[in-house]
């Protein structure tokens, strides 16, 4: 079944039961989805991986905008960004944690044989494409640059 598919089943669940917070963010991630797919082209489906990179960006957009309302001492508005964080979060494939990242990193530094900050680029490449939904990309360039810096 597609993301699109279960978060309709899900979207459906959530309005039976009077969950209003999983709701927003179920929505969320629904109206990112159609927008991916007209954005483009008109397709019926995209691909998983774009699916993933929709999710990631909407918790990414939540975080920032978290961190904002923070700072504006706007406790209702971080709470409610927060909130849809969580429910877009699980959607997404299980997140490695930093020790994870850092090996996978060590490991593609050894085989592109990178030495210095100049060959981030290359490392970045093959990182983001073997870490892609497993972790963020700021995680992962804090890790490149701490073990080639």
């Amino acid at each position: 079944m597609s993301l699109e598919q279960t978060i309709n089943q899900d979207i459906k669940a959530a309005m039976i039961a009077k969950d209003n917070v999983k709701l927003r963010g179920l929505r969320a991630i629904k109206s990112a989805i159609l927008l991916a797919k007209t954005e483009k082209t008109h397709v019926e489906d995209i691909s998983e991986d774009a699916e993933i990179k929709v999710l990631q960006k909407l918790v990414k957009q939540r975080k920032e905008s978290a961190e904002i309302y923070k700072t504006q001492n706007r406790e209702d508005l971080y709470q409610v960004e927060i909130e849809e964080k969580e429910v877009i979060e699980a959607y997404l494939p299980k997140q490695l944690d930093r020790s994870e990242i850092e090996a996978m990193v060590k490991e593609i530094v050894a085989e592109t044989g990178a030495s210095s900050i100049k060959d981030m680029g290359k490392v970045m490449g093959l990182a983001n494409q073997r870490l892609a939904g497993k972790a963020d990309g700021s995680t992962i360039s804090q890790v490149v640059k701490a073990i080639l810096g």
